[in-house]
């Protein structure tokens, strides 16, 4: 009598933790997927309002999309590779599926050496890989007065990178905005909200890339 007591306790556990077990996977598969975007200025909104800088606006329309995102703002006005590097740690939290990484206009912008601005994007790619991050790479260009040379080794930074790592790569973060008055800001440099809007739409399907990533990911995480 009492070997058969415990054979149905066993098998009413075994039905409860398969139950909790299948509700914990379903849960984890529709979380949303958490990205950070980690960059300068560009990222951060720069004398834009909170809703019109590029992770809100982004979080948007991807959520129009029917995804389900949380697009974090980790910009810093005037940071560059080091500092990004720097901070890295503590900028993107536990439990970040993803980063948009958008760094390397300021070092373009001040002279610095490429080749720190690459070692510098190298070490941030490697530690969030490290993490199980996946990662979107936005590439910048080099002004035009800092001369071929320097263009040349500068702009070359990111594509490399890209195949190096395996990482996504949106080629110009500022593609189809800069030099055009109507989409940035007095200062010529920084986008306006309607400037953001059109990174947003072309940075997009890039973007969409990386939550497949994410969810594929996820699923191998929770088969295995």
């Amino acid at each position: 009598m009492l070997l058969g007591q415990m054979v149905r306790v066993l098998a009413v556990v075994n039905i409860l933790l398969s139950a909790w077990t299948g509700t914990a996977i379903a849960k984890a598969k529709d979380a949303p997927v958490r990205i950070v975007a980690f960059g300068d200025s560009l990222t951060a909104g720069y004398m834009l309002a909170a809703r019109d800088a590029f992770p809100a606006q982004l979080e948007r329309k991807l959520k129009a999309a029917g995804m389900s995102v949380e697009v974090a703002n980790a910009g810093v006005s005037g940071d560059t590779t080091a500092g990004g590097l720097a901070r890295l740690d503590w900028s993107i939290p536990d439990g970040t599926d993803a980063v948009i990484l958008e760094l390397g206009a300021n070092d373009a912008l001040r002279g610095l050496d490429p080749a720190k601005a690459r070692a510098n994007l190298d070490a941030i790619v490697k530690r969030l890989k490290a993490r199980g991050v996946d990662v979107l790479l936005a590439g910048m260009l080099a002004p035009a007065g800092l001369g071929e040379a320097y263009a040349a080794s500068f702009n070359a930074i990111f594509p490399a990178l890209a195949r190096e790592h395996g990482v996504i790569l949106y080629p110009f973060f500022l593609q189809g905005i800069a030099m055009r008055n109507n989409l940035n800001l007095g200062d010529g440099i920084h986008p306006n909200a309607e400037g953001v809007s059109k990174i947003v739409e072309g940075i997009a399907p890039k973007v969409e890339e990386l939550l497949a990533r994410v969810r594929a990911r996820r699923a191998q995480h929770q088969g295995g």
